[in-house]
């Protein structure tokens, strides 16, 4: 690589940070933000920095590697390639396809790469038995946007650029820069909301670093956010406060959810949500009568008991009160790529409930069953028990809940390998791993994350570094593996048409697939209509066209289409490269009822299966809130789930995995700062020091997400250094939301008491 400086996306989270990156003789020299990348516009977080670490980092494995009597291995890449896709086919063969198992980490969705190479592996596999991070975070968000709007990726994003009030209820984008919201520097975009005459209102069990820069706080007892938002809309009808807006004729069952909020009044609620009933119908006021306001929940509503419902009300307050579609209030993107409209195209909106796993009965989203059941799936005897694992870029052992029952799952299987370039707790049970190419060593688009950016933006970054002649990425790992099991499959030999499709596909890679889509895009290349045809002549030739012919969709998704024509044109993979700071594709804009997948084009107000989940929210108004300490996580700006912790810069300095405790409640339990306080539930326990503070609310604790690298066999002597422990082995894996099947990883109850060692245990 060329000495110099070199721009590039931070791939690490959400964000979307724009790195300018100087090199000197190979050798990363800084990495600073990007003051010219129209997103982050410059921001970024200790994380960024880290870029360095990750590449640089000694026990990132670069080889094959397989676990024998006398430790790991290395091998070569066909050896490795033959005994993976070997193992998987006899396990096929022997115990039918669903005895493998797929995991699928959060790494995936931010590497095109991947994403491309995916399906065809996942194909090949054929289980149904597949897991991923998504229902471990955002499956509510998914479930909600399928029922109301007819896709499961098509989320109503905050126009915090021009929005007057933000009301944030579970989510800490000062620590995350956003979730299902890519907003980088909102810090800066609050000053400018302030500047503005704006304001921010936090709604959250703790005072985050998000609630302690708001103008207006408050509590909430973990787990009762729907009846909060139930209460607000509650309140909406009984004021007439109810304006639709834009969304006017296209919102239907309004009075559906009249009718189910009439019991919820902000009096009944109050003792369970610990908010004053004035204060819930202030909330409720301000939202309605503020013209360019935001309603925005994330994972703390999304990962509890009632994620499911908390996240539809919150979608009906930004309906109700006129706020979708509009400027200022939540907007649906129109990225570069738009997969939403790919996916429709296709007849891949997303579906619910097609089938339900083999031990406990829970329903599949698009395809997957929740995480938090993968161990009974493992460890239960019979017909489809899952003997064979494959994980790829993730650590479900401390991002699951019950992470020890896993450990034990894992451990016991007859095969399993991952693709990862780390050795942690969860891949320390692989027969083999794959290790693929660092972020600096590959391309780089954010395919996923640019659909949920509060503006639309399309930026490529070539790769950084060479990787080598003996490493490959991870597209190509999934696509060779793929093949090899599809030959397999078909006893040595595919069709020649087949075959030679196989080499194309693995010879050319994922970037002239991105080069295709951005061409064929509404801001493609193909922008100008085809010469010697004028507008209406095109115009005509679509609508002469079937309704669901292909080309008439292809036509519609590209820049052909005259709904598309105030749109920047030109995009393609060369346009991007000779703008490695990024294109600015412009504000958040109105795109109904153009948008909407549902079948008659309405939005879907009452979905039946949220209604019929309402008895169980009932049942919570007549029985008196439960005693016992409650759970909750928490982020940190300088951690990223379990991944980020083998670099020194990121777990320096006083430790950050600790028990928040109210004064109140460390007193009552004898708990002094800088104790050790042993954290119980039925899953499991762990032990944490205590740190005793006024931002948590009272009778709630909380210990931050991803810690516990204490396990024997991992291969991060950073990481074991700043061990921690994992929530996770607290967290029970049967405690799920019914509705959607997401693990509840807020509000499970725990006991806390004063940890003695047992040598002391012994004396007293």
């Amino acid at each position: 690589m060329e000495n110099g400086t070199h721009y590039r996306t931070c791939h690490l989270c959400e964000a979307m940070c724009g790195v300018a990156i100087d090199v000197k003789d190979g050798k990363i020299t800084s990495i600073r933000g990007d003051d010219n990348d129209p997103l982050s516009r410059g921001h970024i977080c200790p994380k960024a920095i880290a870029l360095q670490d990750l590449h640089e980092d000694s026990e990132r494995l670069r080889k094959p590697v397989r676990r024998t009597a006398s430790g790991w291995q290395e091998m070569e890449w066909d050896e490795a390639f033959d005994l993976v896709a070997r193992k998987l086919h006899q396990t096929r063969s022997d115990y039918g396809r669903n005895s493998i198992g797929v995991y699928l980490g959060n790494p995936n969705v931010h590497n095109h790469g991947s994403l491309v190479a995916t399906m065809p592996f996942l194909r090949a596999v054929g289980s149904q038995n597949r897991f991923s991070a998504t229902s471990n975070d955002q499956l509510p968000h998914m479930l909600t946007s399928l029922e109301m709007f007819g896709h499961q990726i098509l989320f109503p994003i905050p126009d915090i650029d021009n929005t007057d009030l933000f009301i944030c209820i579970g989510a800490n984008p000062m620590a995350s820069n956003g979730s299902l919201m890519t907003v980088p520097d909102f810090r800066g975009r609050l000053k400018e909301l302030r500047h503005r005459g704006g304001k921010l209102t936090v709604v959250d069990p703790r005072r985050t670093e998000t609630a302690k820069v708001a103008d207006e706080f408050h509590f909430i007892r973990p787990g009762s956010d729907a009846l909060l938002l139930m209460a607000m809309v509650h309140t909406l009808f009984q004021e007439s406060l109810v304006n639709t807006g834009s969304a006017g004729d296209l919102a239907k069952d309004v009075d559906l959810l009249r009718l189910a909020s009439l019991s919820f009044s902000p009096e009944a609620v109050s003792d369970h949500t610990g908010i004053q009933p004035n204060t819930i119908r202030q909330l409720a006021r301000q939202l309605a009568n503020t013209p360019k306001a935001a309603l925005y929940t994330r994972m703390g509503t999304s990962t509890q008991a009632f994620g499911g419902i908390a996240t539809w009300l919150a979608y009906c307050l930004n309906i109700l009160t006129g706020k979708l579609d509009r400027p200022g209030g939540v907007l649906f993107t129109q990225p570069a790529i738009d997969l939403v409209a790919i996916g429709a195209m296709s007849g891949q909106n997303g579906h619910f409930g097609k089938r339900h796993s083999r031990v406990r009965g829970l329903p599949e989203f698009a395809g997957e069953y929740p995480a938090s059941t993968m161990a009974d799936e493992i460890l239960t005897p019979g017909e489809g028990q899952i003997r064979a694992f494959v994980t790829v870029a993730g650590n479900p052992v401390l991002s699951s809940p019950n992470g020890r029952r896993l450990d034990e799952a894992l451990e016991g299987l007859d095969f399993m390998v991952s693709v990862d370039y780390y050795l942690n707790e969860t891949t320390r049970h692989a027969d083999v791993i794959l290790p693929p190419t660092a972020a600096l060593e590959r391309s780089h688009y954010d395919l996923i994350f640019s659909m949920f950016a509060v503006r639309n933006t399309a930026k490529y970054s070539e790769r950084l570094f060479d990787a080598g002649p003996d490493t490959r990425h991870d597209w190509q790992i999934l696509l060779e593996l793929a093949h090899r099991l599809e030959k397999l499959r078909k006893k040595g030999r595919l069709p020649i048409r087949a075959e030679l499709g196989w080499r194309a596909f693995k010879q050319l890679g994922p970037d002239p697939i991105l080069d295709l889509l951005l061409r064929s895009g509404p801001y493609g290349a193909a922008g100008k209509p085809v010469r010697g045809l004028a507008q209406p002549a095109i115009d005509l030739l679509m609508d002469l066209l079937p309704k669901r012919h292909p080309l008439r969709g292809l036509a519609n998704l590209s820049s052909l289409n005259r709904r598309w024509q105030h749109l920047p044109k030109g995009l393609s993979l060369s346009s991007l490269r000779e703008q490695p700071h990024g294109v600015d594709l412009g504000p958040l804009k109105p795109s109904l009822p153009d948008r909407l997948y549902t079948r008659d084009g309405k939005i879907n107000l009452a979905p039946r299966r949220f209604l019929d989940d309402l008895e169980r929210l009932h049942l919570v108004l007549s029985t008196p809130p439960e005693d016992g300490l409650l759970l909750i996580g928490r982020r940190h700006v300088r951690s990223n789930n379990s991944w980020m912790h083998n670099s020194q810069r990121l777990v320096k300095g006083k430790s950050r995995c600790t028990l928040m405790i109210h004064p109140k409640d460390a007193s009552r339990l004898g708990l002094q700062s800088g104790d050790s306080a042993e954290v119980q539930a039925s899953a499991g326990s762990i032990v944490v020091p205590v740190e005793i503070t006024e931002d948590i609310m009272p009778s709630v604790v909380s210990v931050p997400h991803g810690w516990g690298h204490d396990r024997e066999g991992s291969g991060q002597s950073v990481a074991t250094e700043h061990a921690g422990a994992s929530i996770n082995d607290v967290l029970s894996d049967t405690q799920i939301d019914p509705l959607v099947g997401t693990s509840v990883l807020n509000g499970q109850t725990v006991n806390v008491k004063v940890w003695r060692p047992a040598r002391q245990r012994k004396r007293a």
